[in-house]
């Protein structure tokens, strides 16, 4: 039983070991000249204009999120899907159905919630009140 393990000890010990007996080859071998265009905070051929710090719309990673929430939705609903049939056969096939709708009605409920507040629109809309205060709070 511990030679199992010694031997996944020295796999992980040799791997390790690779990584770093290249990372050190690769740094003997590569060119090192730095310059000042090369320390530049871009370095796609562009030069930098402005400040690096700019605000990006909020919508980008709400759009993102909810994605990743639908995303490993479907990562956990497919393996009990593809033995669903199997567990039909024993007792658990109840269980398994309603515990897969009650997922999905979670994850519906937060897709409406996300859908009401308007996160799901891209284009927001504009009201008159909203133009009314910004205009009365800039000319005080």
């Amino acid at each position: 039983m511990l030679s199992e393990y010694g031997a996944v000890l020295i796999f992980g010990v040799l791997s390790i070991g690779f990584i770093f007996v290249f990372l050190f080859l690769g740094k003997l071998i590569r060119p090192d000249r730095p310059n000042a265009q090369k320390n530049s905070p871009y370095e796609c051929g562009e030069v930098p204009v402005g400040n690096a710090w700019i605000n990006f719309n909020i919508r980008y990673y709400i759009l993102a999120l909810i994605f990743l929430l639908f995303d490993v939705e479907i990562a956990l609903i497919l393996p009990v899907a593809t033995v669903y049939k199997e567990w039909l056969g024993g007792d658990f096939g109840l269980y398994a159905l309603v515990e897969l709708l009650l997922f999905v009605a979670i994850l519906a409920v937060a897709l409406i919630y996300a859908w009401g507040r308007g996160d799901l629109n891209w284009v927001k809309g504009y009201t008159y009140a909203e133009n009314k205060s910004d205009s009365q709070d800039s000319k005080s």
